[in-house]
């Protein structure tokens, strides 16, 4: 098992971790929250590297920031930070960054799984863009063994991966398509995923954030943050609390005679159903639509294996995106169990609010989480212009995210 080089002295502390993001991860399921439960930020996809000469220039930053945090607070404070939406961007930023591109995502992923050592910062990461997001899976075993982790540990971790990545593709569904997936674990089997989905439709990007800790299941207000342009229009949330019934319900018509499924499926497509629908004035009978294809051999399957919760059921593989949301359907629409067609989106770093956009992010939060990069910038082992370059980039962030704020540079 690596060891850890132990904390250099004499370095300036970094501010405790505030009450505020305590409050976030024990209290996921509560309605209003001293932190937001997600922020905002514009994220255009972007296509594109940066040069290799600013690449170098982040590795060296990000591992020299990443250790003072590490070394003051431990890893586990590094991968709550990893798992604020706020600020993991400025953490983009502070490394050099446009921070309004979807490129965030995957180039800052991308450093750290370069900059991050195992002895150093006793953090290990894993997947990436494309392909490499399914290499999580194979790359998980080999570093949770480097770090001497127990059989049922790195199974966690391994879950943790997959069933991410299904509640963001099936459970959410809100008309983004995952393409990346980073997960990082530390040398206690804590966790933290950052994935990210596109809508070629808009070309807008969504980037969703999971922390291990504070985690009661993966299917019950999971997310630590959610990152988008828009609040969208007709998103099923499985993961809602007002979707909880809705998931009973569903459960048990999954494990139920496939042919009530049928039946069913049937009532939903006939022209009686969708005149009561007007009738009772549904808003939007687009957002109800009905899957057009079933695979009803999988539905078999769920009734031979019997899943005995709703997570175990969206485990299963085979059940995606086409299978919750007919569930969901019959069990709204048939049975009256509500499901939740809320996006799970709330906050924005926008002034004021209208429609489609998420409510401005707290500025306290904001606050909080500049002093804190400001603090790791100043204890960071770095060169003047490098301390330099990096707080004024910090500071155009600042001022960016908050134009009538003035914004103190330290250098």
């Amino acid at each position: 098992m690596p060891k850890r080089k132990q904390p250099t002295p004499g370095k300036r502390p970094l501010p405790s971790l505030p009450n505020t993001h305590s409050s976030i991860v024990n209290n996921r399921a509560r309605t209003e929250l001293c932190m937001p439960r997600a922020a905002f930020i514009n994220l255009p996809l972007h296509t594109g590297h940066p040069p290799a000469y600013l690449v170098r220039r982040m590795i060296k930053l990000s591992h020299a920031m990443c250790k003072v945090i590490v070394d003051e607070h431990g890893s586990a404070e590094l991968l709550r930070r990893l798992s604020d939406p706020l600020w993991f961007q400025a953490f983009g930023c502070v490394l050099g960054f446009d921070w309004h591109s979807s490129g965030v995502t995957t180039v800052v992923t991308g450093i750290l799984k370069q900059s991050l050592k195992a002895d150093i910062h006793g953090i290990s990461i894993a997947g990436g863009k494309g392909r490499k997001a399914t290499s999580a899976i194979h790359d998980i075993p080999v570093l949770a063994d480097n770090f001497g982790l127990s059989t049922q540990k790195t199974e966690s971790i391994l879950r943790a991966s997959r069933m991410s990545a299904k509640v963001d593709s099936a459970a959410v569904q809100d008309g983004y398509s995952l393409y990346h997936h980073v997960i990082l674990f530390d040398e206690r089997g804590d966790w933290a995923v950052v994935q990210q989905g596109m809508n070629p439709e808009n070309r807008m990007a969504r980037r969703y954030h999971w922390l291990s800790e504070g985690l009661q299941n993966f299917v019950l207000q999971p997310h630590a943050g959610i990152i988008s342009l828009t609040r969208a229009q007709n998103v099923l949330d499985m993961t809602a609390a007002e979707s909880q019934e809705n998931q009973k319900t569903s459960l048990d018509l999954a494990r139920g005679d496939t042919n009530n499924m049928r039946t069913s499926v049937y009532k939903l497509t006939s022209a009686n159903t969708l005149d009561r629908w007007i009738s009772q004035q549904v808003p939007d009978i687009a957002g109800y639509e009905m899957p057009r294809r079933l695979n009803w051999d999988l539905f078999r399957r769920i009734y031979d294996v019997q899943p005995k919760n709703y997570e175990e059921l969206l485990s299963m593989p085979g059940v995606g995106a086409a299978t919750i949301r007919a569930l969901a359907l019959i069990s709204d629409l048939i049975y009256g169990t509500k499901a939740s067609w809320s996006d799970p989106v709330k906050y924005s770093f926008a002034h004021g609010g209208k429609d489609g956009v998420p409510h401005p992010v707290a500025r306290k939060v904001y606050d909080e989480s500049i002093q804190y990069l400001f603090a790791a910038i100043e204890g960071a082992e770095l060169d003047r212009q490098d301390r330099t370059n990096s707080l004024r980039k910090l500071a155009q962030f600042s001022q960016s995210m908050f134009p009538d704020k003035q914004v103190t540079n330290t250098s």
